[in-house]
């Protein structure tokens, strides 16, 4: 059986609006990038991914994507996350590939660990299975594997997690959930980014502070710290 990371990125331009407080339109752009790349080289790393989809119309998404040997395909006509996961689904199914695994873009401490928990023994069954991964205050939908990658229908959005559940078990699919650490954080405000930074600051006490992780290189050249503190004592 084979399976297909699918990895959908609107426009850079304008990326991470509610950041806008703490990072200009260009230093945004240039975060979201980071975050990409850092989702592209866990998945490129999970030796359960068989293939790369990126689905985009974003010319440098496309040209980060494809260096990491991802298949590039265009935004539905009807735009959205929702038909964008669902319209790549049905193309997977009908190319005869065995499982979808759906990641965004945004979840830069995911590891190529995180996602052998989510597919180990993924897609063996002769019935549809579906895998959900929270997000850590288990609102969104920060993964999920789909086998076949059509046998769902998706509610991305607010409260996606619950909406999800609800979904499979509507199609009689017994839904598996996976907490994990690293995809259960999304980047979208600036006590997520607090966040983001205080966790590889545990996980790289003993290592010089070394960092592997492109949004954190990004993220310090900004002189994020001091910026977060300046946010945090504004609103105090």
């Amino acid at each position: 059986m084979t399976t297909s990371a699918v990895i959908p990125i609107k426009q850079l331009e304008d990326a991470k609006q509610r950041l806008s407080g703490l990072l200009n339109s260009d230093e945004r752009m240039r975060l979201f990038q980071a975050m990409v790349e850092d989702v592209l080289t866990a998945v490129e790393a999970c030796t359960y991914i068989d293939s790369i989809v990126v689905v985009t119309d974003d010319q440098a998404v496309a040209e980060l994507a494809r260096s990491f040997g991802a298949e590039i395909r265009p935004e539905p006509d009807t735009p959205g996350l929702i038909e964008a996961v669902t319209e790549t689904g049905k193309q997977l199914a009908a190319e005869g590939v065995g499982c979808m695994l759906f990641l965004p873009g945004d979840v830069p401490l995911v590891t190529p660990e995180e996602l052998e928990v989510v597919l180990e023994g993924f897609g063996m069954s002769d019935q549809p299975e579906f895998m959900i991964v929270p997000a850590s205050d288990l609102g969104g939908s920060n993964c999920v594997a789909c086998s076949p990658p059509d046998c769902m229908s998706f509610g991305f959005g607010v409260d996606s997690f619950r909406k999800h559940i609800g979904l499979a078990r509507e199609r009689n699919i017994d839904p598996q959930v996976a907490k994990l650490p690293g995809i259960g954080l999304d980047i979208d405000t600036p006590s997520d980014i607090s966040e983001l930074m205080a966790e590889v600051e545990r996980s790289t006490q003993g290592r010089g502070g070394r960092t592997a992780y492109s949004t954190v290189r990004v993220l310090e050249e900004m002189g994020i710290k001091r910026r977060l503190e300046e946010a945090f004592a504004d609103i105090g």
